[in-house]
């Protein structure tokens, strides 16, 4: 059993097939238990966010866990297998685990180094806890994959370097009004989701000097303003059906709901504005942007623009050592990983090993009390004492070396393999030719790969 990434982000579709991907909660929770029913699907998460769209399976099979993916994707989103395949990419084993670890890290983040991801892949693992889809595996694999982020953003200078979505757009959205400083002027915000209480919080620190809050659940909204507020930022809630009539007192406004239908049409905007739209699927009409004195910003321009500019940490020098040390960071996390990985799945082979040896150490001395009737007890429990050190000091040497061996990357030869196990060296040289095993790695006829997909799925395969 492997994991399985099969995903789409802004790196490899355009925002149209994200749109038709993305998946809402109800959505997701029917789709992660369609993934897990499939047959050679155990587990699954599943990451959506405005960049990317990304499920994570346990698997039993690559190509067949590639095409059950396909399966329930082109289900739930209506989109024709033969287009997806265009788009999405396919990781598999260690090179799973270092994509998710890289995408935790916003290393693989529209613009490098922002920290919102970490959040998001965080809530998609506690989703994915709690509705049971995922087991042992991916809870390691999401733990390992938090950690590194964690190092990567505390022993690094990424968060210098890097932004959030949500900075680079109002970034945007200033210059396009011409504006150094929000002070003196008014915000909308639509939603109180994470995206909008960061977006609230991002115009505060950006000088606004009152922000107007709208949202479906206004007990939500009013939570937002009240933090607002405990921040030193005026704020008021209107009612979400309200929000066209607060758009004509407001200089910016940022979207960022869950909606099914748009948030703002043709038909709300009275007069010149600038407007931010970080929703996908979209909220606000694309047929908003072409009314004169409107600026529109949404998640497709801040492709086009990022495309443009070459928007990245790593044009600075300070960022791309930011950089360098965070990809040797999870190059070392990933190193941990798959051995841990390795030593874990020959863990089930070790108990059975000490089970049957146990089980054959019974059998033998039933069968000497029955032929030694004349033992006592306590001459018995002697006998059973002894036999029982035996077992657990032949044991020794094999159970620890198995682990060791399991725990290493490297191929080994069935010699070593042997002499390893059981502390064996038969007066052969074990350092040098062939009769050892090569200590330069040389493998015999017989020898063993412990990734026998090594050759098959290389690391960052595509399909």
């Amino acid at each position: 059993m492997s994991v399985l990434v099969v995903g789409m982000s802004h790196r490899s579709a355009p925002v149209a097939l994200l749109e038709r991907l993305s998946m809402d909660d109800a959505v997701q929770n029917e789709a992660a238990e369609a993934f897990t029913q499939q047959p050679s699907l155990s587990e699954a998460m599943i990451i959506s966010t405005c960049n990317r769209l990304e499920v994570y399976a346990v698997t039993n099979a690559f190509h067949t866990g590639v095409n059950d993916v396909l399966r329930v994707l082109e289900l739930f989103s209506g989109v024709d297998v033969a287009e997806l395949r265009g788009y999405l990419y396919v990781r598999y084993a260690d090179a799973a685990a270092e994509h998710l670890m890289r995408v935790a890290s916003g290393l693989d983040s529209m613009v490098v180094g922002e920290q919102q991801i970490i959040g998001q892949v965080r809530a998609a693992y506690q989703d994915a806890a709690e509705r049971g889809t995922i087991g042992p595996a991916l809870h390691a694999l999401a733990q390992s994959a938090l950690h590194t982020s964690k190092r990567i953003h505390t022993e690094t200078a990424i968060d210098d370097a890097g932004a959030s979505m949500v900075t680079f757009a109002l970034d945007e959205a200033m210059k396009e009004m011409g504006a150094d400083t929000l002070e003196a002027k008014t915000a909308l915000v639509l939603g109180a989701g994470a995206m909008s209480s960061l977006a609230a919080t991002n115009l505060g620190k950006r000088g606004v000097d009152r922000l107007i809050l709208a949202n479906r659940t206004r007990s939500r909204a009013e939570h937002l303003a009240e933090h607002a507020r405990e921040a030193g930022v005026a704020a008021e809630v209107v009612d979400f059906s309200a929000r066209a009539g607060a758009l004509s007192r407001v200089d910016i406004a940022v979207s960022a709901t869950a909606s099914d239908g748009f948030t703002l049409t043709s038909e709300d905007i009275s007069g010149p504005a600038t407007l931010v739209d970080l929703s996908l699927p979209r909220d606000i009409d694309d047929a908003v942007g072409e009314i004169s004195g409107v600026t529109l910003i949404n998640i497709e321009a801040l492709h086009a623009k990022l495309d443009e500019d070459d928007v990245n940490p790593g044009s600075t020098r300070e960022g791309s050592a930011a950089r360098r040390r965070a990809e040797e960071i999870v190059a070392e996390e990933i190193e941990n990983f798959s051995s841990e990985q390795r030593v874990r799945d020959v863990a089930p082979m070790v108990k059975q090993l000490r089970v049957n040896a146990s089980a054959t150490a019974k059998a033998e001395l039933e069968r000497l009390r029955s032929r030694l009737p004349q033992l006592d007890e306590d001459e018995f429990e002697e006998v059973s004492r002894t036999v029982k050190r035996v077992v657990d000091k032949l044991l020794h040497q094999p159970t620890v070396k198995i682990k060791e061996l399991a725990a290493s990357p490297d191929e080994v030869s069935y010699e070593i393999a042997i002499e390893e196990l059981f502390g064996l060296t038969g007066g052969k040289d074990t350092t040098t030719g062939l009769a050892g095993g090569d200590a330069a790695g040389i493998k015999s006829a017989g020898s063993f790969e412990k990734n026998s997909l090594s050759g098959f799925c290389e690391k960052g395969n595509e399909q």
